[in-house]
C-alpha cells in the first residue's frame, strides 16, 4: 500500500469542507472526549475555521502524542474563526445519561463558538463525529469515524482532547490516589484499583461504577 505525504493526507481530509470553501462558505466541526471515562466530564469542542485554513499535523486525536496536540492547539485556536467548548460533569451524566449529556455538550460548544464569531455571523454547516439531532441551528453531517476522515472534526477533536486532558490533570493534584494525570479518568488497572482501595471522589460517574460500588457496599 502506497504511503501518501502530508499534503495527500489532509487533501483526503479537506474533502468535505472543500465544497464549501471553495464558495468562499467557513464551516464548523465539531467532536467530543471523554464518553467513556469513570470520572470527570464530557467535553465537546466547536472549531469555525475560514476557508482554506488548514495546518499541517491535524489529525485525529486519537493518533496524536499529547506533546503534539499541545503544540497544534495554538495553531488551531489562534487560526480559527472562532471556537467554543461545551462542559457536562459527572453529575449530570449520572442523572441524564452520557448520550443526552454529549449532546448537551455539542449543543453547549456551538453557542459558545458562535458568541465569539464577529457581528451576525452565521455558520450554517457542521461537520460532527457519529452523534446526530443536536439542538443546534444549523445544518448537521455526520460522519463516523469523522474525526479520522474530515479536517474540521480533527481539529475539534485536538481542542477538546487537550482542554479536557488538563482538566483532569489538575484535579490529579486535589485527588492523586487515582492516577489522573495518567488515566484522566479512564478505567485503568491502577485505577480500578485505586477505586476499590480508597472508594470514588467527587470527580467518579456513579452510573459507571456501579459494580465497584456494590463490592464496597456503597449502592
Amino acid at each position: 500500500m502506497k504511503k501518501i505525504n502530508e499534503a495527500e493526507r489532509l487533501e483526503q481530509m479537506t474533502q468535505y469542507e472543500r465544497p464549501f470553501w471553495e464558495r468562499g462558505i467557513a464551516v464548523a466541526g465539531m467532536d467530543e472526549v471523554g464518553r467513556g471515562p469513570l470520572a470527570g466530564p464530557v467535553v465537546a469542542a466547536c472549531v469555525i475555521l475560514p476557508p482554506g485554513f488548514v495546518t499541517e499535523g491535524v489529525n485525529d486525536s486519537k493518533k496524536l502524542t499529547k506533546k503534539r496536540m499541545e503544540k497544534l492547539y495554538p495553531l488551531i485556536t489562534g487560526g480559527a474563526t472562532a471556537f467554543g467548548t461545551g462542559w457536562v460533569f459527572q453529575k449530570e451524566i449520572d442523572e441524564i445519561n452520557i448520550l443526552q449529556a454529549t449532546k448537551k455538550a455539542f449543543a453547549e460548544a456551538y453557542r459558545n463558538a458562535l458568541a465569539h464569531c464577529p457581528g451576525d455571523y452565521v455558520c450554517s454547516d457542521v461537520f460532527v463525529d457519529a452523534v446526530k439531532e443536536l439542538d443546534i441551528p444549523a445544518v448537521q453531517h455526520s460522519l463516523i469515524h469523522g474525526d479520522a476522515l474530515c479536517y474540521s472534526i480533527a481539529a475539534a477533536s485536538i481542542v477538546a482532547k487537550v482542554e479536557r486532558d488538563r482538566y483532569m490533570i489538575a484535579a490529579a493534584e486535589k485527588f492523586p490516589q487515582y492516577g489522573f494525570e495518567k488515566n484522566v479518568g479512564y478505567g485503568t488497572k491502577q485505577h480500578m484499583d485505586a477505586l476499590r482501595e480508597f472508594g470514588p471522589c467527587e470527580l467518579h460517574r456513579r452510573s459507571f461504577i456501579k459494580k465497584i460500588l456494590a463490592e464496597r457496599g456503597e449502592c
